[in-house]
């Protein structure tokens, strides 16, 4: 065949907004379909031409500039069309940092509900469907942004918007394309819908233009002869398998919604996947990656990470769509590849050209509910034409996990606590709405008889008096450069052995503010921004596995550092190290930072000493306003983060970030105090002795008390005893302690006598009543 039966297409620019003209955009394709016969393939998508990574992501953000000057630089949701703009809708959702992108999947997936469906009539699959992990991500007032490789007619776009406006209820969506072939009938069509629906609809593309076919094209391609698929060299090819881990609750693409804050722990993942490509493609420079199907986006960006690793990388994917094949001069698919489809062997998938450089490795990227015989199959395909050929199986990603980790939303302030959203990030469930507290004697009773966990329910926020909340900002002015000095070095000595590429994870509420304040000194001393979340952990329960889930899956879990105010007897210690111990997918450091280490029970600290830290004088009004942590059964499902419940209506009184700027106020003032205190505690043998649990088990001896938890030990806990709890009494080592002068005052308001005891471990502890036996033995 001496001609291109695709001269029957004719193309012609008719404008352009960007670099970018129509014809430089796609070339004439053909396909046996009798309802469209011709195809319009893209230069710049990776679809059906191999790609430079580069050129995809500059054409996606190119895009999402025009989406930006749309919609005024508001923030946006983002759907892409199965499936060919599965990943340039990713691509374009990334360089807009959305809310959500969310792609139509044309793949079942067992255990997932459809929330919607709509068509595509030129198509060879026609059927789209919805599919997030919650119909929530449909929802919004946001513009929702529809992103498709080319737009022909608009009518797959218009029955989408049909499909999804009556439950998302917006107001103002994008259509956004490569390439924007409608008429000016076509587009009155979208205007008409959008005066019907009440909405504004804005249309955005790199360029556009228009197609004239030849008469009779349809029937001219119907009677070409059969394209010959599947070549075969004199020799083939080798097949080598990789297997690549991908975090359960991370998702690999946006088949079932990913979200702004998957971002991070998608590039972490994407840099471990293509450590271990790289590893398995020996001396291979040249490789062409090929996704399948769907799954564009990460093997898009395992291209582009191969890239930064030395290859020289290509990007193109598999389809669906049966296209014409022809080895002919300026034909755009000049060979192909047909084999059965991996995940259901229901039908036939294709790949075209997988051209690259002689001798270049294709990398072919599936997931694994493809990982079967047939994909095998296709991979011996591919090898037979000559290419070496590595298998790469993406595993571990779960959607059915993922939609039960999505029910956990992280919390930010204002909207949850008091705290600026850039201080933490709250691993918790919001309950605030929920009725939990209860008197502290009758909360004391329940706790003891067994009948209830202490974390199933909130006691009564106590709010001393006037005179202890100005005892409290005496006590604050004083103790600032103290604690300054304590935050300061705790801070250095993590950054001295963890480096600076670390994640701070706050034992929720006690450690919070100290997260906050190591957070501030590293910006202030070396211009670091260290993440900070809030999580909780639960005596006798563990710390909240979900939240350590979501730490794994957006951080590498070995920089997660986790952060507490001070410890007592290091039951909570031992906790942590329990918990951290077996957990599966992640390698936790269980070194608890503190800034104060009476017990000897942690390595990494501000001070040994038992001293007075501000944050424990108050409930929540100097804790952000939130509560406790809650682990209640009938309030916390599977897949859920623990509680805690913001005190909105306490902020008159709240203290929480006037502590923290007081304590940071001193920073510059102690900068050689911490350099030498720093020298000190690195210099010295901090390994944790422990001696803090002997001495509460010498006073539980010597008063007859029952358990070795109705004994607090420490300024910090003896404090929460008088305020949270049914207190016996309380023991001071020194009788007028200026420490003490908070707790001696709380302990007259409650009633509670105070003992000296000169020679105690600590410079003070807490006995917790029996209320069966009104004592505390």
């Amino acid at each position: 065949m001496n001609h291109n039966p695709a001269d029957g297409i004719a193309l012609t620019d008719t404008g352009s907004s960007s670099s970018w003209a129509a014809t430089q955009l796609v070339r004439p394709g053909l396909r046996r379909n009798p309802r469209r016969a011709h195809l319009l393939v893209s230069t710049v998508l990776g679809k059906h031409i191999p790609v430079d990574p580069d050129v995809v992501v500059s054409a996606g953000e190119e895009l999402a500039g025009l989406v930006a000057a749309a919609v005024g630089g508001s923030d946006v949701d983002v759907l892409g069309f199965a499936e060919t703009a599965t990943g340039l809708g990713h691509t374009v959702a990334t360089a807009l940092g959305a809310h959500c992108y969310l792609h139509s999947t044309r793949r079942i997936v067992p255990g997932m509900t459809v929330h919607g469906e709509f068509e595509e009539g030129h198509s060879h699959a026609t059927d789209h469907l919805l599919m997030p992990t919650s119909p929530d991500l449909l929802a919004g007032d946001l513009p929702l942004i529809l992103v498709d490789d080319e737009i022909s007619t608009g009518a797959t776009a218009l029955d989408a918007l049909r499909q999804i406006h009556p439950s998302a209820g917006r107001g103002h969506y994008v259509i956004a394309s490569l390439v924007d072939m409608r008429t000016a009938e076509h587009l009155a069509a979208a205007a008409a819908v959008a005066t019907e629906l009440g909405i504004r609809i804005d249309n955005v593309s790199l360029a556009q233009g228009s197609v004239e076919l030849a008469p009779g094209l349809v029937e001219t391609v119907l009677a070409l002869p059969d394209p010959t698929f599947n070549p075969v060299a004199a020799r083939s090819g080798s097949v080598h398998r990789v297997d690549a881990q991908w975090p359960a609750t991370l998702p690999d693409g946006g088949r079932h919604g990913f979200l702004r804050s998957d971002a991070a722990g998608f590039d972490i993942a994407i840099d471990a996947l293509a450590a271990t490509v790289d590893a398995g493609l020996a001396d291979s420079k040249d490789v062409v990656v090929i996704g399948h199907e769907e799954l564009m986006y990460l093997p898009l960006r395992l291209a582009a990470a191969l890239q930064k690793r030395g290859h020289s990388a290509l990007f193109q994917t598999t389809t669906r769509s049966p296209a014409y094949v022809l080895d002919a001069p300026d034909y755009p698919l000049r060979r192909g590849f047909e084999f059965t489809a991996p995940e259901d062997e229901s039908g036939l998938r294709y790949l075209y050209n997988a051209s690259a450089p002689q001798d270049a490795t294709l990398v072919l990227v599936a997931d694994a509910p493809a990982d079967t015989d047939a994909l095998a199959a296709a991979a011996e395909t591919l090898a037979a034409s000559g290419a070496d050929v590595v298998l790469v199986v993406v595993t571990g990603a779960d959607p059915v996990a993922l939609e039960l980790a999505r029910r956990a939303r992280p919390l930010r302030g204002p909207e949850f606590g008091s705290y600026a959203a850039e201080e933490v990030t709250w691993l918790l469930k919001d309950l605030s709405s929920v009725s939990l507290e209860a008197g502290i004697e009758e909360r004391e009773k329940r706790i003891q008889a067994g009948e209830a966990h202490y974390a199933e329910s909130l006691p009564v926020e106590y709010q001393p008096d006037l005179a202890y909340r100005e005892l409290f900002e005496k006590v604050l002015q004083e103790s600032a450069s103290r604690l300054a000095v304590a935050v300061g070095t705790v801070t250095e000595v993590v950054l001295a052995e963890r480096g600076h590429d670390i994640a701070l994870a706050s034992l929720a509420r006690a450690g919070t503010p100290v997260g906050i304040l190591m957070r501030r000194w590293a910006f202030a001393a070396h211009g670091i921004e260290i993440p900070h979340y809030a999580v909780s952990i639960v005596r006798d329960r563990g710390i909240d596995a979900v939240a350590l889930r979501y730490l794994a899956d957006h951080h590498d879990s070995r920089s997660v550092v986790f952060v507490d105010g001070w410890t007592g007897k290091g039951a909570i210690a031992r906790e942590l190290t329990a918990a951290l111990r077996d957990f599966p997918g992640a390698e936790f450091d269980d070194d608890l930072a503190v800034l104060a280490d009476p017990g000897n029970c942690a390595r990494t600290y501000g001070t040994r000493d038992d001293f007075l830290i501000a944050s424990a004088c108050l409930n929540s009004t100097v804790s952000g306003l939130v509560s406790r942590t809650v682990l209640n059964d009938s309030l916390i499902r599977p897949g859920d983060f623990h509680g805690a419940k913001y005190y909105a209506d306490l902020a008159p009184d709240d203290v929480s970030r006037h502590l923290l700027d007081t304590v940071a106020a001193r920073f510059d003032d102690v900068r050689d105090e911490v350099s030498t205190s720093v020298r000190s505690v690195l210099a010295s043998d901090r390994t944790p002795t422990w001696s803090g649990w002997a001495s509460v088990e010498k006073v539980r001896a010597e008063y007859g008390i029952s358990h070795v938890n109705f004994v607090k030990p420490g300024v910090g806990e003896t404090t929460r005893v008088l305020l949270r709890r049914v207190p016996w009494r309380v023991l001071v080592r020194d009788a007028d302690a200026p420490e003490h002068e908070h707790i001696r005052m709380l302990a007259a308001a409650r009633g509670v006598p105070v003992d000296v005891v000169p020679d105690l471990a600590y410079s003070c502890m807490g006995l917790i009543k029996n209320v069966s036996t009104e004592d505390a033995s």
